[in-house]
């Protein structure tokens, strides 16, 4: 999925769009849960009455989120959110809302209030400073009337470009000019540790340049697939006509487009196939890398994109890189331009004019995920200047709402939470002494990031203007591409973070061995210092303990303690996993997602290990709490059905339907239904908790119940 697409399509950050170049490639940064693209907006509910004073109220449940008239034994999900789910409907701007939304909102709000005010005093700040970029941005991003009126100057020397290429060197020297502005034609060029050296940056190439999210977008034959891609077509076409090309010329060329990136989805890997990391560590010297593609220099490439030296390139699909060396040479420059001059448009329309804007929410906000208005531009603004300077943005959200003393306490779940994982780590029963100790090993040298990093990125090299909006945009673009190659060949900076503190998100990456967690999830109802254990163990140590066990998961597993690719695993101790994570496979196979369409399994795997995993571990750390031990009930409820209630409270939400189809294809993250049911329906100590019994359908038969930690 290409980075534009971001903007309007609920995704993963940093996890389920195809990996671009401002993004290490290094393991896999197993998000938490979804990350709702701007998700914050007034959603429209029902206010309700809340309760006051400690462990109730605003620092508590809020109980008529509940729906009393199904059994928790029965239907947990619509026990601890059907209330919610009935009372509340999804705003008009957005595909889905639910908690982690309604938090996304009060984080934006902080942005917006932060951002107003640099805005206001641009014209006083420092220029260079960290404050002078931000208003301007910002501001340059309002000015609406100032993009409308140069509509698209801005692009027409790329477009002129374009016209005059008439070689295979000159479409070579253009894909690197697009590839550094930020569009992802052809294929991802970044860098990424080296799997096998996790201590050293190396290039990386990575299969893309598609303008639909998946490769089964172009491959399948089914009516909704179908639809989809005629209404792709129409919408390529419609960007060709606001172009400046008649309506019989841009129907053409859109038709070229689907051939050009058909092409290109016949040989990409599956998502299933990425998440094997085996799968993408296939490193070259450059003369490999250029046998694998003749008709394509690799030579001139690293020139035109400034990085000459760089000798040795990981190539993560070679299948898709000859793939792409085949249509090179059998396509003619033509299609290629053609081609080009709509991943252009396609990665700028939303810094364009109003007509390109109205137009690329229709397909990638409207058809693909049934949001129904585009969000006002106070938001998008902010978002994007969260993407673009994130951490100069994210300091001074830090100072404003994540105190010390917050670190501290989330600092002291996630070393409770992590003494639960080594303990139960030495005494399974099915994993033996040469991979226990190697198990063990990798959890002490297990890196902890809280909140914000220790050492903020500085955008001195990125020049912010007032405007024109695209071109800053573009120039925001360059930096991040060239800081991040310019990594390549480097001892790796471990001090690093993926994503900005106000992201309402959490990350575990294989190559550093880390746990990542910013600012802006550690706020209620995730972690709320004000709240009782139960709830903070049942919310965010279920977070903690979900990315803690990415670590060990069927990706992150074939990691060791440094975040080398390398197995510590016996055979038999493997075979013993495997059994035990096909189970859940299996079970999250079962699940419809809508209609006929069900959960895949395999793409869910990782997610749902860590699921299960995460929540049995914050369990254990719960019940040394005075807490538990008290037994004391609050709000009617005891300490235990308290934490399984926060842990369902967390996934609360409610999707459209096209959202519904499109997360399935891309996400490998279950439905939020699904995460709360899959992993409680496997745990004894939920069963208990609310007095289940064996032929309840929230408690698996005995023989199908799946357990791994």
């Amino acid at each position: 999925m290409s980075p534009r697409m971001k903007r309007f399509v609920v995704i993963l950050a940093a996890c389920l769009a195809l990996p671009v170049a401002s993004w290490a490639q290094s393991g896999r940064e197993a998000c938490t849960a979804y990350v709702w693209s701007g998700a914050s907006g007034a959603g429209a509910k029902i206010k309700k009455k809340h309760e006051t004073g400690p462990g109730t109220g605003t620092h508590g449940l809020d109980l008529a989120n509940f729906d009393r008239s199904v059994s928790p034994c029965k239907d947990f999900y619509d026990f601890a959110a059907g209330g919610w789910i009935a009372s509340h409907q999804i705003p008009p701007a957005y595909p889905s809302w639910g908690l982690f939304s309604e938090l996304a909102q009060k984080n934006q709000q902080v942005l917006h209030e932060i951002l107003d005010r640099e805005a206001a005093n641009r014209a006083k700040a420092l220029p260079g400073s960290n404050d002078q970029k931000l208003g301007d941005y910002y501001a340059s991003c309002l000015n609406t009337q100032q993009i409308d009126a140069a509509g698209t100057k801005p692009i027409q020397p790329e477009l002129r470009r374009i016209a005059a290429i008439a070689s295979m060197a000159d479409l070579e020297a253009e894909t690197a000019r697009l590839q550094a502005m930020g569009v992802r034609a052809l294929f991802n060029f970044g860098s990424t540790q080296d799997y096998k050296n996790s201590s050293q940056e190396v290039a990386n190439l990575f299969q893309g340049g598609l303008g639909m999210p998946d490769r089964d977008d172009y491959l399948k034959s089914d009516p909704h697939t179908t639809k989809l891609r005629e209404e792709y077509v129409a919408h390529v076409a419609k960007m060709f006509e606001l172009l400046g090309d008649p309506a019989t010329r841009a129907a053409s060329e859109a038709k070229t487009v689907l051939l050009v990136e058909t092409q290109l989805a016949r040989d990409s890997m599956s998502r299933v196939e990425e998440r094997n990391p085996e799968n993408r560590y296939h490193k070259m010297a450059l003369a490999q890398v250029q046998a694998l593609t003749p008709h394509f220099s690799w030579k001139r490439y690293l020139v035109d994109v400034g990085f000459p030296s760089i000798s040795t390139i990981n190539v993560s699909q070679p299948k898709f890189f000859q793939g792409l060396d085949a249509s090179l040479a059998k396509l003619p420059l033509r299609d290629w331009k053609i081609y080009l001059r709509w991943q252009l448009v396609h990665a700028l329309a939303p810094d364009l004019s109003t007509p390109f804007v109205d137009a690329n929410f229709a397909f990638y906000g409207q058809a693909l995920t049934g949001a129904r208005q585009i969000q006002p531009r106070w938001r998008r603004c902010v978002e994007a200047t969260n993407r673009q300077l994130g951490m100069a943005l994210g300091q001074k959200y830090v100072a404003q709402v994540f105190p010390p003393s917050s670190k501290a306490s989330a600092l002291k779940m996630v070393r409770n939470i992590m003494n639960e994982l080594r303990a139960d780590l030495a005494t399974l029963s099915w994993m033996g002494p040469a991979t226990r100790a190697a198990a063990l090993d990798k959890l002490n040298h297990m890196m902890i990031k809280i909140g914000y990093p220790e050492h903020w990125l500085s955008y001195s090299a990125y020049g912010v203007v007032s405007g024109p909006y695209v071109e800053n945009v573009i120039r925001g673009n360059r930096f991040e591409f060239h800081r991040v190659l310019a990594r390549v060949g480097k001892p790796l900076n471990r001090s690093r973070w993926g994503m900005t503190p106000p992201t309402v998100n959490a990350y575990y990456n294989s190559s550093m061995n880390e746990i990542v967690f910013p600012a802006g999830i550690l706020q209620p109802p995730f972690f709320d210092p004000k709240a009782d254990d139960a709830l903070n163990y049942g919310g965010i140590g279920a977070v903690i303990g979900h990315e803690m066990t990415h670590g060990f998961d069927d990706e992150g597993s074939k990691f060791d303690a440094y975040g080398n690719l390398k197995n510590w695993w016996t055979p038999r101790d493997r075979r013993n996993f495997h059994r035990r994570a096909e189970c859940i496979a299996n079970q999250f196979d079962t699940y419809v997602a809508i209609g006929d369409l069900h959960e895949d399994g395999h793409l869910v795997l990782g997610e749902s290990i860590a699921d299960l995993g995460g929540l049995t571990l914050a369990y254990k750390a719960f019940k040394k709490t005075p807490e538990f031990r008290s037994h004391k009930r609050i709000q009617g409820f005891t300490p235990r059905q308290r934490f399984f209630l926060a842990f369902a409270r967390i996934w609360t939400g409610k999707e459209r339907p096209q959202f519904i189809r499109l997360m399935v294809k891309i996400n490998p993250h279950p439905l939020g239904r699904y995460r709360v049911i899959g992993p409680l329906s496997n745990m004894d100590e939920f069963a208990h908790a609310f007095g289940c019994h064996g032929n309840d359908p929230m408690v698996r038969p005995p023989a199908d119940r799946c357990k791994i930690w």
